[in-house]
């Protein structure tokens, strides 16, 4: 009995050995983590500072180049006078706008004539307030849009259109 109690004694105290290698053990691990983590921290934080102060030279070369500011003040217009040469005359005053060229929707779907008693197809070309639109914002060609004013104005004589909106 004697033997087996110096056993039971012996392993336990080589499990609680084990136990506090194991322990030991895992706390080193958790400092080498910590360090690992550190010097993550460490190099993230030397890339934001590097940013930051790229942001920082050029925030001051702009306020160095000496530029005058373009557009409008108390004088009037002041073009920007340090461009490339070439773009010289390139102002928002020079530049042309580009559209694409409107059709005649009555062209296009062949109507030779326009009644006056088709009062949906006639709404499409006046404004909310009664008038009658523009070709150049219609996009009708000279001959449709006379014969589209032409059927406006006898409709409202019909009172199938307002003369003006309420």
């Amino acid at each position: 009995n004697s033997e087996e109690i110096k056993e039971d004694a012996v392993e336990s105290e080589k499990k609680e050995e084990e136990k506090e290698k194991k322990k030991e053990e895992k706390k080193e691990e958790k400092k080498e983590e910590k360090k690992e983590e550190e010097k993550e921290e460490e190099k993230e934080e030397e890339k934001e500072e590097k940013k930051e102060e790229k942001k920082e030279e050029k925030k001051e070369e702009k306020k160095d180049t000496g530029r005058q500011q373009t557009g409008f003040n108390r004088r009037g217009y002041v073009p920007n006078r340090n461009r490339p040469p070439g773009s010289q005359g390139t102002d928002f005053r020079q530049r042309r706008s580009y559209f694409r060229k409107k059709v005649c929707k009555l062209c296009m779907k062949k109507v030779k004539t326009v009644d006056y008693k088709e009062a949906e197809l006639l709404r499409k070309f006046i404004t909310d307030r009664g008038k009658i639109l523009p070709r150049r914002i219609t996009g009708t060609c000279a001959k449709h849009q006379r014969v589209l004013s032409r059927a406006i104005m006898r409709a409202r004589m019909m009172a199938l259109l307002p003369f003006v909106s309420k």
